[in-house]
């Protein structure tokens, strides 16, 4: 029979089980997480202009929708395509959300009032105004009066 002359006993843990856990957390973070990029389409071609600079960040956190129109009018917006008939069935929808929105954050807004949400517009270098105009008339009937219009500084 043979025992050990100071009698201690070791154990070690076994740290298989909270490595996978550990990664299944990241696996599942990195699946979920909403990255700023995912809004700009890359098939809108965006104009040049010399005079084109970033968008300085605010200290008041407000919200935003990107909005992407095609060389044909088309709507890109979470994911979807919308034709401009649809695309302004959409902006009355997300209005009402942004009206919502502000609600339950306690800003109590009246028909008519500036919604508090920023639109940033990117379309395509040859979009026809006419789309613009359409689109722009349609988020203004409904409320948004700010917007960000995107352009490239420089070719590339």
């Amino acid at each position: 029979m043979s025992a050990s002359v100071s009698g201690e006993v070791r154990a070690e843990p076994n740290l298989t089980p909270l490595l996978d856990v550990v990664f299944q957390l990241i696996t599942f973070f990195m699946l979920v997480i909403n990255f700023s990029q995912d809004a700009f389409d890359q098939r809108i071609r965006l104009p040049v202009a010399g005079s084109a600079r970033p968008v300085e960040p605010s200290k008041v956190v407000e919200d935003r929708l990107t909005l992407n129109v095609d060389r044909n009018g088309r709507l890109y917006f979470n994911g979807e395509t919308y034709t401009t008939e649809q695309a302004i069935k959409e902006i009355a929808v997300q209005a009402e959300l942004a009206r919502l929105n502000a609600k339950s954050l306690g800003v109590n807004l009246k028909d008519g009032d500036t919604l508090p949400t920023t639109l940033v517009i990117r379309a395509d270098a040859d979009t026809p105004f006419l789309y613009l105009f359409r689109l722009i008339t349609a988020c203004q009937n409904n409320g948004f009066r700010k917007y960000a219009l995107k352009a490239m500084n420089k070719a590339s």
